[in-house]
């Protein structure tokens, strides 16, 4: 597929960039082979890169927004990429997700096309080739890697409210690791602030509003990481603060319930994969889900945790 510069493409492809000289090189080429019926353009919001990303971008992408490191949002970052871009049918994708074929344009953006009684789609998400025994199962455990698709939507207000907690979540699932929104839905409904998870309060609101979400398996990007424990700590404490203020979650919600959780995550790892960073993994994760929610619960002010 050619990119090229059209005053009306149907689809925008926005990627947030931050020093992603060693993925993008891989995003940027499977873009150029998809196969597609649709003009494209891409568009990059680069947080101000200080290496060879800006060079990648301005010879693969059709136009580049700046903006500071310091004034990154999850939330905001992303109605900046949106409000730049000309498609009615708007991908995100982050830097580090590679697409795993030449059709999965046509296949994130198909159920868009098809209803448009749809806001928005997600893709399917497989390890990379060298991700970990650990990495692959959470992984595997994760909605996004299932290869059976979904549509949801909600009665009413009231029926979204009779749902459990973890049922609301499950029902608001969306992952911007790579999607796609409707531009006439985002218009009425943009991104809010967000430290982490505007995917997840974007379809909430979406829902509550009465719109349409889809999972598209047919779409597939490869994503997964190796990250540090006290990388994932940090994290999962942003994370499971959030799902407690969108639905009031809480997955670890005493100290006795933090204990059988580590022992249950120290004696899943040690089937898994051995290792110090799984054994500090099988206390970090618990960890920050206990300190989210419980934060979250007492309205401790959150410091703002960089580059999470």
């Amino acid at each position: 597929m050619t990119i090229v510069d059209v005053a009306s493409p149907l689809v925008s492809i926005v990627i947030p960039t931050r020093n992603g000289e060693a993925t993008l090189p891989s995003l940027l080429d499977a873009i150029r082979r998809q196969r597609a019926d649709f003009e494209v353009e891409v568009l990059a919001v680069d947080s101000t890169s200080t290496d060879g990303t800006r060079r990648l971008l301005d010879a693969g992408a059709d136009r580049v927004v700046s903006v500071k490191p310091e004034d990154f949002d999850h939330g905001l970052t992303r109605n900046l990429g949106i409000e730049q871009a000309r498609g009615e049918l708007v991908v995100l994708i982050v830097q580090d997700a590679e697409p795993a074929d030449e059709h999965w344009l046509t296949s994130l953006v198909a159920p868009l096309r098809d209803d448009p009684s749809i806001a928005g789609s997600f893709a399917r998400q497989i390890p990379r080739a060298d991700a970990g025994a650990l990495t692959r199962h959470y992984h595997g455990l994760w909605l996004a890697a299932s290869s059976t698709p979904r549509v949801v939507g909600m009665a009413s207000p009231a029926a979204f409210g009779a749902l459990t907690p973890f049922e609301q979540f499950d029902a608001c699932i969306f992952d911007n690791v790579c999607s796609c929104v409707r531009r006439s839905v985002w218009a009425r409904l943009p991104f809010r602030p967000s430290p982490i998870a505007e995917d997840l309060a974007w379809a909430r609101e979406a829902l509550l509003s009465g719109e349409r979400l889809a999972f598209a398996p047919a779409a597939v990007v490869i994503h997964s990481h190796e990250r540090p424990a006290r990388y994932e700590l940090a994290r999962t404490y942003v994370l499971h603060r959030r799902l407690y203020e969108l639905f009031g979650m809480q997955t670890i919600p005493s100290l006795p319930a933090l204990g059988r959780s580590i022992t249950a995550s120290l004696l899943r790892h040690a089937r898994t994969e051995l290792g110090a960073r799984s054994l500090a993994l099988a206390f970090a994760w618990p960890l920050g889900q206990y300190l989210g929610g419980l934060s979250a619960q007492r309205r401790w002010t959150l410091e703002r945790v960089r580059d999470v």
